[in-house]
């Protein structure tokens, strides 16, 4: 069995997959690709760790519940979408042996039992395997959002992706909410540089990452970077080869990509 890509996402605005009209159409590329993702892959995964951006702790965490409840962490949809349902199982022992390789390479880590699923996770898993078999542990940021860390996070994790496990970073390559609906060219000057950043060794990578800030459009295209950071994970999951591009898209006006490392 070939061994997994650690990927790199787009997890879309809320749960704008699953509503119609124009808010469906703005993110309406995204889902295409999400639906796809199985032809970018190997082999089918035995398990899936996705890192959302939409949760912080002081050391990163994983959920280790067997049937892990959804967390809403939207405000302001129609109500449908507070119903939404995805089934899959947790994987408490994936989540226990990836807490014990942080630990094993010095990072501090938790499995939590009782947290759920934010729509991080949730919504792109719905939208990317539908069938709801494959278990999932999702796992936490660092609330100190230093990329290097993030980084380390992933190459702790690495080993793995030869046990058949999707590493999975879920976040926006562009989060200027406020400019989404426009022409916002920040966005393709920081994808054009990602294409370049990406494309390197682990270290080279990581180096790069490091320093995003400094890039053409970086922080016009993250006023926070709590959604760039899990690309830092899955980079960091990757080898020495570089990096691949797999897709590139729009919402709205504004640019979005996705990224493999093998």
């Amino acid at each position: 069995m070939l061994r997994l890509p650690s990927l790199f996402i787009p997890h879309g605005g809320g749960p704008s997959f699953f509503m119609t009209g124009e808010r469906k159409q703005q993110y309406q590329q995204t889902e295409d690709f999400l639906k796809d993702i199985s032809n970018f892959l190997p082999s089918r995964p035995s398990a899936i760790l996705i890192i959302t951006a939409h949760w912080e702790t002081a050391i990163p965490s994983l959920t280790g519940g067997k049937n892990p409840q959804l967390i809403y962490d939207y405000f302001g949809f129609p109500e449908h979408t507070y119903q939404l349902k995805y089934d899959a199982l947790g994987a408490p022992q994936l989540a226990k042996q990836a807490s014990e390789l942080l630990k094993k390479n010095g990072i501090n880590s938790f499995v939590d039992s009782d947290y759920g699923w934010d729509h991080g996770v949730f919504i792109p898993l719905k939208v990317m395997f539908p069938d709801e078999t494959i278990p999932v542990v999702a796992m936490s940021l660092q609330a100190n959002l230093d990329p290097m860390q993030h980084c380390a996070i992933g190459q702790s994790l690495q080993s793995l992706r030869d046990e058949n496990v999707l590493i999975i970073g879920s976040g926006m390559s562009y989060h200027n909410l406020r400019r989404f609906d426009e022409f916002a060219p920040e966005s393709l000057l920081f994808h054009n540089w990602l294409d370049s950043a990406l494309n390197g060794t682990w270290s080279e990578r990581s180096l790069q990452l490091a320093n995003w800030q400094l890039a053409p459009g970086g922080r016009n295209s993250h006023p926070r970077e709590e959604h760039l950071l899990p690309l830092m994970v899955a980079s960091g999951a990757g080898s020495d080869l570089p990096g691949k591009a797999i897709w590139r898209g729009e919402v709205g006006r504004s640019c979005i990509g996705a990224w493999a490392f093998d």
